[in-house]
Formats: structure tokens, sequence, C-alpha cells
């Protein structure tokens, strides 16, 4: 099977802030880009931000709404936490172990950039929780 990559578009009202966010500040590479939008690649993936001049307005919790990845070795996923941590990015939730002592167990943060738009990164103890794990109900922060 050849490789699929994701795609995901997302509003913001500014592309020097958005690429001062994604580019320096979590690390994305800078594809195309002009005055109405700039293609980001987060780890292989296509983020394409297009600029809106709708009010764009913050999510009173994380649900529904967010994006992320989920990475498959932990110190990946540690080595993005300590950079936003030096870059000084907005945590809408701060780092923390979910399900502990369960197969669901697994490590989340979340960012919030300066559009409103939430992410989430995690890392799972054990991988068969990702997608399966049926016999299981939780979910997020609520069960």
């Amino acid at each position: 099977m050849s490789q699929t990559l994701f795609h995901l578009a997302f509003p913001v009202t500014n592309i020097a802030q958005t690429k001062t966010y994604y580019v320096d500040g979590l690390g994305c590479i800078p594809g195309r880009e002009n005055r109405h939008a700039l293609i980001l690649n987060l780890y292989g993936h296509q983020l394409v931000a297009h600029v809106t001049k709708e009010l764009l307005t913050a999510q009173q919790t994380i649900y529904p709404r967010h994006f992320g990845l989920i990475f498959t070795q932990e110190r990946d996923w540690e080595d993005l936490l300590e950079r936003a941590q030096q870059q000084q990015l907005i945590f809408r939730e701060e780092s923390k172990s979910r399900f502990v002592n369960s197969l669901l167990e697994h490590r989340t943060f979340f960012l919030e950039d300066p559009f409103y738009n939430l992410m989430e990164f995690k890392y799972y103890r054990y991988p068969e929780a990702i997608f399966g794990s049926y016999e299981h109900a939780q979910i997020g922060d609520r069960t």
C-alpha cells in the first residue's frame, strides 16, 4: 500500500503570524504561500492555513474541535513538548497522562495557536489502543 498523507485546512487571519507560530514555533516546514494561504508540512502531513475575514473565537473547552498527531515514539512526543515549552507556545492543557495503568494509557498536551485552533499531541503506551481496544469506552477526558 502506498503512503497516504493527511490534509487539513484551517482558518487564520494573518499569514506572517501563522508562519511565526507554525514554522518558528512548532517546527513546520513552509511550502507554497500567497496572501490568502500558506501550506505547511507538519511531520509529513499537509496543513493549509487559509486567511479569513470572519471573526475567530476561542472554544470554551477542547471539545469538540481540535486536530493533532499521535506519535509512535515517546521520544518524538517529548521532543515536541520540549520545543513547545522552549518556544513559549500557548498550552491550552499542559502535558498529562490519561488512563494510567490501563490499556488506553497515553500522554497528551494541547496547544492553541494565535487564531484559536487547538492541537492535541499524543503518545500511546500501547499502540493497539490507537484504533482498537473496543472493550473500553473511554475517549478523551469524557467517559
